[in-house]
């Protein structure tokens, strides 16, 4: 009988793409966070006319990474991307909106954490399997 250590690839890709599929769908394409409008508004070069479009072009992207993830194809290139994005986005966030973000010491050990389980999934098996 063997004894799997760790989820499953499959279960660990899902789980990634559930987070970008619910900011990208449920937080920015069907704005059901109104605090990520006030963030992205503070964005100098952005500012509150350009905040719903810009929304509307992260959500798309989420929504495109979670289904990169769920496909499970070059998985180091998404670990990239994903790393770019979250710190990007992270970032710009600290600069311009730090006053907005309720907690930012907890959006970065999520987003951390988040980014452990990305490049756990991109770096793919071999898990830790026991023979019991």
């Amino acid at each position: 009988m063997t004894l799997r250590t760790t989820p499953s690839p499959k279960l660990i890709r899902a789980s990634i793409a559930l987070v970008w599929l619910y900011q990208g769908l449920w937080c920015k394409l069907l704005s059901r966070a109104l605090n990520q409008k006030a963030v992205v508004a503070t964005v100098p070069f952005i500012g509150a006319d350009g905040a719903r479009t810009v929304l509307i072009a992260l959500g798309l992207i989420e929504c495109s990474i979670a289904a990169w993830v769920l496909s499970g194809k070059r998985l180091r290139a998404a670990a990239f991307a994903q790393t770019a994005l979250l710190v990007a986005m992270n970032a710009g966030g600290i600069i311009w909106a730090s006053h907005l973000i309720p907690d930012p010491g907890n959006m970065i050990v999520e987003n951390f954490a988040l980014l452990v389980l990305i490049w756990i999934a991109a770096e793919g098996p071999p898990y830790a399997v026991q023979q019991v």
